[in-house]
């Protein structure tokens, strides 16, 4: 069964950083772009990053604007966010996804999602 399990999440005063990870099992991903997403209450769901098989190319929400950096690391089959000069407006559910149906930089069709992790940044 494939599983996607982040962690990280938690709660930050406004300007802080958390780094969040997303391991992966089940299968291999080090083949396949893989993603962040959040959810913010009563809002729908927000592309954040992605990050291709390698590494080499990412993509960020307008949003971003260099706050946030993915990464991936295919040895532990898991990626990462780091979120630095969080806002309170960056207060929501992150998902990881993996294994896109069509451009990493813009589909939002993911073949697997993880439940998420909060994070609540207060101001």
């Amino acid at each position: 069964q494939v599983q996607l399990v982040e962690s990280g999440g938690g709660l930050v005063q406004a300007g802080g950083s958390l780094r969040l990870s997303c391991a992966a099992s089940g299968r291999t991903f080090r083949n396949n772009g893989m993603g962040w997403f959040r959810q913010a209450p009563g809002k729908g769901r927000e592309f954040v990053a992605a990050i291709n098989w390698s590494g080499d190319n990412t993509y960020y929400g307008d949003f971003v604007k260099g706050r946030f950096t993915i990464s991936r690391d295919n040895a532990k089959n898991s990626v990462y966010l780091q979120m630095n000069s969080l806002k309170a407006e960056d207060t929501a559910l992150y998902h990881c996804a993996a294994d896109a149906v069509g451009s990493i930089s813009s589909t939002v069709l993911w073949n697997y999602w993880g439940q998420g992790t909060q994070v609540t940044v207060s101001s």
